[in-house]
Parts: C-alpha cells; sequence; structure tokens
C-alpha cells in the first residue's frame, strides 16, 4: 500500500508508519498492546470511540471486532507500534508466574479496550527502547523480543489486577463465561474452533462446557439466537427485511426467510405486515 511501512516480526511486534488515513475492520485473535509515538489512532468499538496520541498506550483485547482508523494528527504522521500476546507465549508466561501470588479476586472486564494511565515511566521505557526497529529497519533477535513482550506483560500486570483474568483466560478461575461470549458475538462468523479459543478452552472442552448451559449445538443456537435478534428488529420497523438479515449475521436471504419461517412459523415479510409496519 503506498504510502505505508510495515515491519512485523514473528507475528508478535508490528510496527507502522504513514501519512494517510485508513480505516480497517479488525479481529484480535491475540491480545495487543499498542502505543503512539505520533499519530491519531481512532478506536470504535461496541458503538464507543477513543482516540489515542502521541505517548498514549492502551490494551485491547482479543475476543471482539474494532474499527481501528489510523491517520496523521497535527502535522505528524501515523507512528505506532502493536505488541501481539500469542496464546503460546502467554501459557509459557503463566506457566512460570507463581501461583500462590495470582489475585483471587481478579475479574475479567467486560470492556475490550482498556487505555492505561499516562505518563508511566515504565512504558516510556518499552517503546523508547524499541524505536531504533522502527527508524533503522534492524530485525530484533527473538531473545529481544521476548524481553520486549515480557516488559509488556507487567505493564499490564502492574496496571490492574484484573487483566490477568483477560491476560490468562485460558486457565480457571479466568475461563471466559461461554454464553457472555456468544451473546456478544452470535452476529459474527466464528468458526466452532475460534469459539473455542476465543473463550480460552480446547474444541472438545467448548462443546463440554456448552452442553450445561444449552440444549442447543453451539450452531443451532446461534441461529436461534440470530432469529431472536431479527425478530426484535422486524417488530421495531426500523430496517427492511434485507438490512435485517445481514445485520443479524446471515450470508443468505433465503436461507434466512426459511429458517424464520420454521421458527415463527410466516416469513420475515408477513411478520412485518402483521406488526402493521411498512417498509
Amino acid at each position: 500500500m503506498k504510502g505505508v511501512n510495515t515491519l512485523r516480526y514473528s507475528d508478535i511486534f508490528l510496527a507502522m508508519y504513514f501519512d494517510n488515513g485508513r480505516s480497517c475492520l479488525h479481529r484480535n485473535h491475540s491480545h495487543v498492546l499498542v502505543y503512539m509515538y505520533s499519530g491519531e489512532l481512532e478506536i470504535k468499538e461496541r458503538g464507543q470511540t477513543t482516540k489515542l496520541h502521541k505517548g498514549d498506550c492502551a490494551f485491547i483485547r482479543k475476543d471482539f471486532s474494532v474499527q481501528l482508523i489510523k491517520q496523521g494528527y497535527k502535522g505528524e504522521q501515523f507512528k505506532a507500534i502493536f505488541l501481539m500476546f500469542t496464546t503460546r507465549f502467554l501459557r509459557n508466561f503463566y506457566s512460570r508466574l507463581n501461583k500462590n501470588n495470582l489475585p483471587e479476586n481478579a475479574r475479567r472486564n467486560e470492556i475490550s479496550l482498556y487505555k492505561l494511565p499516562s505518563n508511566r515511566p515504565d512504558i516510556a521505557s518499552l517503546f523508547e527502547s524499541m524505536t531504533p526497529y522502527l527508524d533503522s529497519g534492524i530485525q530484533p533477535t527473538d531473545e529481544v523480543l521476548n524481553l520486549k513482550m515480557t516488559e509488556g506483560m507487567y505493564v499490564l500486570l502492574n496496571t490492574d489486577q484484573n487483566l490477568y483474568a483477560s491476560l490468562f483466560d485460558f486457565a480457571d478461575p479466568w475461563k471466559i463465561d461461554i454464553m457472555d461470549f456468544m451473546e456478544q458475538n452470535y452476529m459474527n462468523d466464528f468458526s466452532l474452533e475460534e469459539m473455542a479459543n476465543y473463550t480460552g478452552r480446547s474444541l472438545a472442552t467448548f462443546k463440554r462446557d456448552f452442553k450445561k448451559v444449552s440444549s442447543l449445538t453451539p450452531q443451532k443456537w446461534i441461529v436461534h439466537r440470530r432469529l431472536e435478534a431479527a425478530y426484535a428488529l422486524i417488530q421495531s420497523g426500523k430496517q427492511n427485511i434485507s438490512d435485517i438479515c445481514f445485520h443479524v449475521g446471515f450470508k443468505n436471504l433465503s436461507h434466512f426467510s426459511k429458517a424464520y419461517k420454521s421458527m415463527y412459523g410466516c416469513s420475515p415479510t408477513n411478520s412485518l405486515q402483521s406488526a402493521g409496519i411498512h417498509l
């Protein structure tokens, strides 16, 4: 992409800088710690907008899709570093922790974006030490990357004890609540493997745990929940049938209509007319 310079090392260290604005819908497959050197990063998630500028640092949890708008600001280009905490790295880090020192009252936050306090010397020290890899093209060694990732972990863990539960959500007692995750993500096109990974489980454990909370399979539960959401939108009369179909996560209008009729006994169009709504 013209005007964009992106440096990626080992899928855990991503540096970007460019002059023009860029927007993308980004689904985090790893937890991310982002630091702004210059420019502006606008993050939209769950109807909320957060803007990061020079010196700002934020943690973005892996579970949700967020829209990122990267652009210059006050005459300075966009320049930022993204540290991505892979599951492999987190499991290795967690295995070395003294479990007796883990906070018992840590609770996984509902929000997927956490802006860290400003003017933290540990944050400034960590990211200013990484500027050579932005400006010179020098490739960091695996040992250096591991050291920086470890520093990033302690930045987070020294910020809020509840981040223990977000970062190590693959381990009890911080395993992600399945139904909370499903409610927040039923419109997304996730595979079973992705749902298992995002909730901190193996595929077999995910299926077993899901049986404890629903008589439906995960796939059938998602269809059922999408149809419930579609019904509510139809009753509100604020969108047409086609828009509702794709909004709730269906990819095919014919499939949506057939599934809707099977569940509610009439087509979406008839349901709309029964509600006395004409779009």
